[in-house]
């Protein structure tokens, strides 16, 4: 049985595209997203778009399912906050956060 439940502390960042459309994201620590890598390539059988992956997400009172996605430029997945979130939690760039993720099968 494959456990890919963890909790990790990441830094928010923000990425922003050439026609300034921008994105609030935290990057996944080294191992987990290796962790995470073999596992959707070698046991879960599926791969969906981009590499994403199913995710619940918790952060202080808020919990949500997104995607997260693989990050090239870190070989880290990298995990969306979205405004909401970022609103009910207050959430900014910089700002250190507990998170619990769990992947879903």
């Amino acid at each position: 049985m494959v456990d890919l439940s963890f909790t990790f502390t990441g830094e928010c960042w923000l990425w922003q595209a050439e026609n300034q459309v921008s994105w609030h994201f935290v990057t996944l620590p080294q191992d987990k997203s290796e962790e995470i890598k073999f596992f959707n390539e070698n046991l879960h059988g599926k791969r969906r778009g981009w590499g994403a992956v199913r995710v619940q997400v918790t952060i202080g009172k808020t919990t949500w399912e997104t995607s997260m996605f693989p990050y090239a430029k870190t070989q880290c997945y990298i995990l969306p906050i979205k405004a909401e979130v970022r609103k009910k939690e207050n959430i900014f760039v910089g700002k250190l956060l507990e998170i619990g993720l769990a992947i879903n099968v």
